[in-house]
């Protein structure tokens, strides 16, 4: 029974009242006990243990078998909230079910969704975010999360948490690397994705990434209070990435020592830490000594302790208990369904010469490639509760002996001395006289798995560098199974473990280990290809009426979390698996499944057909099989820009896509299949475009309509893609950006009219000199069509704004970080605790900061600047161009030891007035520039 001053127990107040009636009821340390990830039990006042994060991607993961959905980026493929919205449903189900089971092991604070855009497609945890779209992102993330989090009736079902914030699109030195996040780039591009779903209430906690973002840890970034915050009128935990805290005093040595940052986190609004595993003991001992130092106040860690309450109070966690959760709805047959349902809308059809869809009385097709027969998850999946192969689904459908499956992969051998290496009957392998050798199989970046044909388990190298072949393939955190073959002359290799470098070698006597990092210690081995593995799959395919050959990625492998791709290419041995099962039959599909976009120009031009999806899940089979032979339309659209290669993009590391003309809003290539593409088993017309009002006020709206007509002959999935471009601007302008989409199911001949609107408020861009969002008068083309580069219809409406006034330089400080234009610099961190600064990293380097008004003439100029030189060094300020341009001035800069010791200088400017681009120009690297200041 409630007690009448059990306010905390009692689920007809407010939360924020039993919030703080159970905070008046906690000790100092019982409140400490609240700020890590294994969050401590307080048994005086029947309160359990707690903890963060249960991993939910796209399933419950880690926990035993449950319903796997497609991979993130293959759910939104579909560009379809209602689906994303029912599979939040589902997994939140059966994390409760879960959580019913066993409480104190599995929390309902759900890891998920992550919504870093997919910048680059180099990045090697692609298969974890929905899209290159900041907008098509939150949307997507909206409908998840809500799912998630359940219908808004009761508690939460689950709470979401969004990851991982802030400019995280890179593995290799994650931890170590900055990334540099101009004002426009930041508001227009990295904030909105999380921005959504916070305002929507789909979210109720965040993760801060690994990463820097402008010289300073994202766990301490100041836009987690200033900016995040004020995203939600709910409270918002916000919670660290695994291993963070420490690399905050360790691998990043941004703080003096842990209690500095842990204080530092604190302050910064992380409110859990998600360190040292289930032992608080370390982050309470950090906190405690940050509080006897006084780094932070009780106000601090009370502050914290109340947003770790409210979450649990808000997941019902102190109220009277409610129905458990049906005990079989893990993998129940609805969750089947609509795994499914997911997995046949994630395809999608790349190119098609009138292949597809295959006649439903073919006789006989061939089934081949890598994985083909095998389903693949990816660190985040949950464990498949079974799996329906493309062989398994196309046997089902059309018997089995009208399909012939070929793995096509290389048996090969590796001889020494007379003998091959072989596995002993316990998995050891060792030098024997006969050898059946090893299935090789390639997943680009020189990296394979080698698969023994005795054991049929593949080799791994234990931790004292013990030789096995008794493993089920790449399946944990430390992938132990992939190798690498180091040629050395025709037809001799070293072999070399990926994992730690080590080699292969037989030792003196006789054992063969994995220990040696020298490579003159290397046994070199004699390398002998047995089976052609592309020749077996060409006769099969020769033998069939269609060839299908399904290739792609393994999640673990060659792009995953910790390792970014290098190149985009398919693995040279599937390419040369895929060319010659073409050759031995043009009636060749080339099926990719594979976390994220490959460079097949050659596919495109040569192959009549090609489809891809992430991979698919548990259902992937039958879906597959659905899309294959028209049970359903074709109705996947890529979220993210397929390149012809690698050159096609920036370095990874530069997050700046409008200076480097990155993504579907800002290339100006030509792209292999374009965002937004895939293809339809029927074809489509446009028209009647009308604009509600060819004028529309900044706080209007635009109104577009138009007819869609399926002009084909078989029902038809269209995906009606709205993109705006703004033709005048004072600053570069994306060359589209998505703005709307609305699905059709049409039958043949039938029409129907698409009503689209756009708030004139999302048309704003971010403004460097007044630091805010802006509408600017401008003409704004409306483009509808199918991808973001075929517009079927156009139209343009005016947006009645306000002109951006032009800088006053007397009026106060210009911040370096507000540069409209540069070259040769990044942003650094002003202060560990706020504020942005500007790095040259190169000679020449330069700021441009435009529409600067001198009025009638401007005396004096004061820099706040610092310098990591052991020499002193100038500082230019130059008009209209950093080259050629008048110097106003010339300001010697002394070495100050570090980029946070500032000093300011004072320098007279020669002339200048009236409006002009105001440039700063710097003679070398390693000078910082926070602001400038004109009298």
């Amino acid at each position: 029974m409630t007690l009448p001053d059990d306010v905390f127990r009692d689920p007809q107040r407010p939360v924020a009242d039993r919030v703080a009636d159970l905070m008046d009821r906690l000790e100092p340390a019982e409140k400490l006990g609240l700020l890590h990830q294994h969050q401590a039990p307080v048994p005086r006042l029947g309160i359990g243990p707690f903890r963060t994060g249960t991993e939910a991607l796209h399933g419950v993961a880690w926990l035993g078998p449950a319903t796997v959905f497609p991979q993130a980026v293959g759910l939104a493929t579909s560009w379809n909230t209602d689906l994303l919205h029912a599979v939040g449903i589902a997994i939140g189900s059966e994390v409760r079910a879960f959580h019913d089971k066993d409480p104190a092991a599995v929390g309902l604070n759900v890891w998920a969704p992550v919504v870093n855009p997919l910048r680059d497609p180099r990045w090697g945890r692609n298969e974890e975010g929905y899209s290159e779209d900041p907008w098509l992102t939150g949307e997507l993330a909206i409908a998840f999360g809500s799912g998630l989090a359940g219908d808004g009736s009761g508690p939460l079902q689950t709470a979401p948490t969004l990851k991982h914030f802030l400019a995280y699109n890179n593995e290799t030195d994650r931890c170590a690397t900055s990334s540099s996040m101009p004002a426009r780039v930041l508001h227009e591009y990295e904030l909105p994705a999380f921005e959504a779903p916070l305002r929507a209430g789909a979210a109720v906690a965040v993760m801060p990434s690994y990463n820097l973002v402008n010289g300073r840890p994202a766990h301490l970034t100041p836009l987690i209070n200033d900016v995040l915050r004020g995203w939600s009128d709910q409270e918002v935990l916000v919670v660290s990435d695994a291993g963070a805290p420490a690399n905050l005093f360790g691998l990043q040595d941004y703080c003096a020592d842990g209690a500095i940052a842990y204080a530092a986190a604190l302050r910064a609004g992380v409110d859990s830490f998600t360190q040292d595993d289930n032992d608080a003991g370390p982050s309470t001992r950090f906190l405690e000594e940050a509080l006897a130092r006084g780094l932070i106040t009780q106000q601090d860690i009370d502050r914290a302790a109340a947003r770790a309450l409210t979450l649990r109070f808000r997941l019902g966690e102190f109220d009277p208990a409610g129905e458990p959760s049906a005990p079989d709805i893990v993998g129940c047959q609805a969750h089947r369904e609509l795994s499914r349902d997911a997995a046949r809308q994630s395809f999608v059809l790349l190119k098609n010469d009138d292949l597809l869809p295959l006649p439903a009385d073919v006789r006989r097709v061939a089934v081949l490639g890598p994985l083909a027969d095998t389903l693949q998850e990816d660190w985040y999946s949950g464990t498949l509760p079974y799996q329906v192969t493309a062989v398994k689904a196309l046997t089902e459908r059309l018997g089995a002996d009208a399909v012939e499956y070929c793995e096509g992969a290389d048996r090969v051998q590796f001889g020494a001395a007379g003998m091959a290496l072989e596995a002993a009957a316990d998995g050891v392998v060792g030098l024997t006289r006969s050898s059946a050798g090893f299935d090789l199989f390639d997943w680009g970046g020189g990296v394979c798995t080698l698969r023994s044909v005795r054991t049929g388990r593949y080799l791994t190298v234990t931790d004292d560098g013990t030789l096995r072949a008794d493993h089920p393939g790449p399946n944990s955190w430390v992938v132990n199974e992939t190798f690498e073959l180091v040629r050395i002359e025709d037809g001799k290799c070293l072999l070399r473990h990926h994992t730690t470098g080590r080699y292969v070698a037989r030792q003196d006597d006789g054992r063969i280990d994995v220990t040696t990092e020298q490579q003159s210690a290397a046994t070199v081995f004699e390398f002998t290809r047995v089976v052609d593995g592309a020749v077996l799959a060409a006769a099969a395919a020769a033998r069939a009426d269609i060839a299908v050959v399904v290739v792609g990625n393994h999640p673990l492998v060659n792009g995953r979390e910790t390792e970014d791709r290098i190149a985009l290419d398919l693995p040279a041995g599937q390419e040369r698996l895929v060319r010659a099962v073409h050759a031995g039959n043009a009636a060749t599909i080339l099926v990719m499944a594979s976390s994220y976009p490959f460079s097949i120009g050659w596919a495109d031009r040569d192959l009549p057909a090609v489809v891809w999806s992430a991979h698919g899940g548990q259902e992937y089979g039958h879906a597959l099989a659905d899309l294959l032979f028209g049970v359903a339309d074709a109705a996947g659209r890529l979220p993210q820009t397929w390149y012809r290669s690698e050159a096609d993009l920036p370095d990874l590391l530069d997050y700046d896509i409008i200076t480097s003309d990155a993504t579907y809003q800002y290339f100006r290539g030509s792209p292999l299949y374009p965002f937004g593409h895939g293809l339809s088993y029927t074809t489509f017309a446009y028209g009647d475009l009308e604009i509600g009002s060819p004028a529309v006020a900044k706080d209007g709206e635009v109104r577009v309509t138009c007819t869609v007509t399926n002009t084909g002959l078989r029902p038809g999935h269209e995906v009606v893609q709205l993109y705006t471009h703004q033709q005048n601007s004072r600053v570069k302008q994306p060359l589209r950006r998505l703005r709307a989409v609305q699905h059709l199911e049409l039958d043949p001949g039938a029409s129907a009219q698409v009503e689209l609107t756009v708030p004139v408020a999302d048309l704003a861009i971010w403004d460097v000199t007044t630091d805010q969002y802006w509408i600017e008068p401008a003409r704004h083309s409306i483009l509808i069509g199918r991808s973001c580069t075929d517009i079927r219809l156009s139209a343009q409406v005016d947006v009645l704004g306000d002109p951006i006034p032009d800088r006053n330089l007397a009026a106060a400080p210009l911040p370096a970080a507000a540069f409209d234009e540069y070259s040769g610099a990044t942003l650094s961190d002003a202060q560990p605790d706020h504020g942005d600064a500007v790095r040259s990293e190169h000679p020449g380097a330069w700021l441009a900061f435009a529409d600067s008004d001198f009025g009638s003439g401007l005396a004096e100029c004061r820099l706040t600047v610092a310098s990591e030189l052991s020499k002193p060094s100038t500082v230019e300020v130059r008009l209209d161009d950093p080259f050629h341009g008048p110097v106003l001035a010339t300001a010697e800069i002394q070495p100050t030891g570090h980029r946070h010791s500032w000093t300011q200088l004072t320098t007279k400017l020669e002339s200048g007035s009236g409006v002009h681009t105001l440039y700063v120009v710097f003679a070398e690297a390693g000078l910082f520039l926070r602001d400038l200041s004109f009298s």
